[in-house]
Formats: C-alpha cells, sequence, structure tokens
C-alpha cells in the first residue's frame, strides 16, 4: 500500500463509504502523503543552504522511476516545478489523485464502488470497504504508537504528522483520552523518528495543508 492509500482508507468510513473529513483537507492530506512518500524514498527533498535550489524549496534528487503510477506522476509533476515551495505543489498533486486512489483500491478488492442517486436526481458514488483487513492491521499499529506509546517508524510517523496536520486523530485511533492522543501524534510530528530532511518535508507539507485549509475556508466564508 502507498502511504496516500493507507491515509484514504483511514479517512473513509467502512460502512457509508464517505470521507470522516472536510474534502479539501482530504485531497490536500493525500497530496502531501505523495510528497512525503517520495520524500522517504529519497525521490524528493527539501533543499537545504547552499544548493543551486533555493532552501526550502522542493529539489528532486532522483528522478528514475519507482513503478507505482501515482508516485511516479507525482514525481513528474514535481521535477516539472523544481525549486517551487511544497505549498505550491500541493493543489497540482491532489488533481484528480482522490478519484485515482479509490479506483485502484477498488480494482484490488480493498474498496466496493457503489452509485446511487440523492433525492433520485444527483448522481452520488460511495466507496465502502470490501476487504478491511489491511486498514485493521494498519489501525492496530497506530493505537500502538499512539495509545501504548510505541515507536513508530519513518512510515508510521509521516502518517501520524498528516493525520496530526488537518486533525483527524481522534476520529482514527479509538481511545478514552483524546487530548492524550493529539498531544502523542504532535510529539511523533515534532519527533526524531526521521532523519532531518524528511522531518523538514513533513514540517513543510504540514504547513501547506493547513495554509490551503484556512484559505479555503476564508474563501467559502466570503462568498456566504
Amino acid at each position: 500500500m502507498l502511504l496516500a492509500e493507507d491515509l484514504l482508507l483511514l479517512l473513509l468510513d467502512d460502512s457509508t463509504g464517505r470521507p470522516v473529513t472536510d474534502g479539501t483537507k482530504l485531497d490536500h492530506a493525500l497530496a502531501g502523503a505523495v510528497l512525503l512518500e517520495l520524500t522517504l524514498r529519497g525521490k524528493v527533498d527539501v533543499a537545504g543552504p547552499g544548493e543551486d535550489v533555493r532552501k526550502g524549496r522542493l529539489v528532486v534528487r532522483e528522478e528514475t522511476p519507482t513503478g507505482e503510477p501515482i508516485l511516479d506522476q507525482g514525481l513528474a509533476i514535481l521535477d516539472a516545478r523544481e525549486g517551487s515551495k511544497p505549498a505550491n505543489v500541493l493543489g497540482k498533486l491532489a488533481r484528480g489523485l482522490r478519484e485515482r486512489l479509490l479506483a485502484g483500491l477498488a480494482d484490488r478488492g480493498v474498496l466496493r464502488q457503489e452509485k446511487g442517486r440523492v433525492l433520485g436526481i444527483f448522481p452520488t458514488t460511495r466507496w465502502p470497504a470490501e476487504d478491511s483487513s489491511h486498514e485493521n492491521s494498519l489501525r492496530a499499529t497506530l493505537s500502538g504508537v499512539l495509545v501504548q506509546g510505541l515507536t513508530p517508524d519513518a512510515r508510521i510517523g509521516a502518517l501520524v504528522s498528516l493525520l496530526a496536520a488537518i486533525d483527524v486523530v481522534p476520529k482514527v485511533v479509538d481511545a478514552p483520552d483524546r487530548r492524550s492522543v493529539r498531544r502523542r501524534a504532535k510529539e511523533i510530528s515534532e519527533g526524531a523518528w526521521a532523519a532531518d530532511a524528511v522531518k523538514m518535508a513533513v514540517a513543510a507539507v504540514n504547513a501547506a495543508t493547513m495554509a490551503a485549509v484556512t484559505a479555503a475556508t476564508a474563501s467559502t466564508t466570503a462568498t456566504n
């Protein structure tokens, strides 16, 4: 499973097949997951001092395809926009991403596509769980990290950071103390689970995600 696929499964209600969070947050977090996975694989980085690309901007370290269409499309987008701020590429990465991820998970029998109509007029599509085995295992791992205090690996650390960035951790992990789980997620986001370059990317993605959500909220408020 890709990091973005794991994130999407966690943020879909298994029964209703609908997202448990706002669509803007979801789409930007999915884009962030693609960026972080490429960073974890050593394909993309955030530039440091003394590089050709300005510090804090995105730089492509390795252009060789991964063999994963979702990641390779993301890599091509980032290669064409090298030197951009992370906040300025998430929108491009997000375009059509959720739909491609949903279709891929349905093709593999993880989700089930259900089409219907609201009020008998407006078409709608839901994506309930078909096979929850992977998601259940993932939730158990997250519970171990967030509730029991186990140490995450880089992949789980990145996933927790994305969940924390859009404030959905209590919706994903069952815990009697929601504040404690949020606090633990924040500690992981800022912790030593990954190399400095990856932590820089996590911080940049989190900031970009929140900026995009804030901008979308402000735009919605202004039109009402």
